[in-house]
Order: C-alpha cells, then structure tokens, then sequence
C-alpha cells in the first residue's frame, strides 16, 4: 500500500458511520450484508447509507456484489490488511516490540 491510498482509507474511516459501518462489516465477515440490513443495524437512514457505502467503496475498503435484487456489501480484508501492515510497516525500529499488558494486568482476583 502507498501513502495515497493509506490516506484514502484513514479519511473513509475517520467518520463514524462509516467506521461503524466498517466495523460491522469485518464482524460479519466474507458474506457480507445486504445495505438494507446494514442500515437496520446500525439505525442509519437509507440515503445516508448509500453515501456511506460510496465512500468506503472508493477507499476500496468496502466490496459490493449483486445478489439478485441486493446488493451485498463485504469488508476488503486484502486493503484491510494492507492498511494495517502500512501503518506498522517497521514497527519498533525493527526491533522486538514490547507487551502493551503485562500478564500481571490480565489476573483478577475473584475469591474476594
């Protein structure tokens, strides 16, 4: 992935429908959606929606497919992916990363 259209997807993303959109998306997985049950789960208005989807599909980081009279809305796990390897591209310097929690964080005490 290349600056532009790292840019591209972090600007689709950086408003919240259609990073709610997104998020439910990756949550359903390769079948995807038909828009009008995205629209159902999440409370947003058809029109809104369309937009929405518009705009994460120009980021490519949205693929929408005819299914009959739907269409079917999926994440793009590959520009996901791509994404997120852009971002942590040489993470550390290259050097091994440390744990953001230490397993100290994990235990809790539940005989109290």
């Amino acid at each position: 992935m290349n600056t532009k259209n790292a840019i591209s997807a972090l600007a689709a993303l950086a408003q919240e429908s259609r990073l709610a959109v997104f998020r439910l998306l990756v949550q359903i997985g390769p079948a995807g959606m038909a828009a009008s049950k995205i629209s159902e789960s999440l409370g947003i208005p058809p029109s809104s929606l369309s937009f929405h989807l518009k705009e994460l599909t120009h980021a490519d980081l949205v693929i929408p497919r005819q299914d009959g009279r739907f269409v079917i809305y999926a994440a793009n796990f590959e520009t996901m992916n791509a994404l997120m390897g852009f971002l942590t591209d040489n993470c550390c310097g290259g050097n091994p990363c440390s744990p953001v929690c230490k397993t100290e964080c994990a235990t809790v005490d539940t005989a109290s």
